[in-house]
């Protein structure tokens, strides 16, 4: 027993731990190799998995394998039946895969553009593969955003003008936030098709002190008319309830109310969907019987 917790005390003492893993020293003892072995292994996982991961840095795509990337454009474009989108946009759809905005990956939120833009051009009798193809590339601008100067829509149609896309895709990549006129039927599709996507329940997520900027931004708001003596947003922002003066304000007032306070939400505010306004004018008159 005394020798085989010598062997075993030697072995240990020859294990040192370093932030890579296991690092050893010469020994010939089973254990020793065991160790060696299961450190090898170990690196060489750490090494597979260094290569073919995208790893953040100040929210940017620093390090990513080239082919891995390739591959998930490729299977991108196969999924939405495009097979003739030119080679150096595959990477481009690829590093989508690795983008997140609001939570949302960018990528398969380009993928569902895609599609309902697809069923949106087929029931206005317009070519569905276009509009599939302009909701597939209009935020391909935000695999580039991070290194190149502008924002995502121009960045997009610049890059895919250099491969001679179409000007229905083009104008869907610099137009679909509203920066330029629409010059096809298509980019209002890819607009809509876009606001559906970003804000359908559960597709993203904002910080809490943005969250909570906005539901006052909206209360503000409906304070600011007169006769309203409180106003509480609920629904996440989708409703606002307001409660009016019954004294000061009668029940033809309180209907223009309602008309201008969505009239001046949807002048000051932004916000995705729609946003249903609630006046309330209570009476209440209170008797006791004796």
């Amino acid at each position: 027993m005394t020798r085989k917790f010598a062997v075993i005390a030697a072995t240990i003492a020859s294990v040192t731990l370093t932030l890579t893993g296991l690092a050893l020293a010469a020994d010939d003892s089973p254990l020793a190799k065991q160790m060696e072995a299961i450190n090898k292994k170990n690196n060489a996982i750490r090494k597979a998995t260094k290569s073919a991961t995208a790893w953040k840095k100040d929210g940017k795509t620093v390090a990513a394998d080239a082919r891995e990337i390739a591959k998930i454009g490729k299977e991108a474009i196969q999924e939405a039946n495009l097979p003739n989108i030119a080679k150096p946009i595959l990477p481009m759809l690829g590093r989508l895969g690795y983008r997140t905005s609001y939570g949302q990956n960018v990528l398969r939120h380009s993928m569902e553009v895609a599609f309902l833009s697809q069923v949106i051009a087929d029931e206005l009798g317009l070519d569905g593969t276009i509009a599939r193809r302009c909701g597939l590339l209009h935020d391909i601008g935000k695999a580039m955003d991070h290194e190149t100067e502008g924002g995502h829509p121009q960045i997009g149609m610049e890059f895919l003008r250099k491969f001679n896309e179409s000007e229905a895709v083009l104008n869907a990549a610099a137009g679909h936030h509203g920066d330029v006129p629409a010059t096809t039927p298509y980019t209002p599709i890819i607009m809509a098709a876009d606001a559906i996507s970003a804000s359908r329940p559960g597709a993203r997520r904002e910080s809490l002190e943005r969250y909570v900027k906005r539901l006052q931004e909206l209360e503000e708001l409906a304070k600011g008319f007169e006769g309203v003596r409180q106003a509480y947003a609920i629904q996440a922002g989708r409703e606002i309830r307001v409660i009016v003066d019954a004294r000061s304000v009668d029940d033809k007032v309180t209907a223009k109310i309602a008309r201008d306070i969505s009239k001046k939400i949807e002048s000051d505010l932004t916000y995705p969907g729609e946003i249903k306004i609630t006046v309330i004018r209570e009476v209440r008159t209170v008797e006791y019987a004796r």
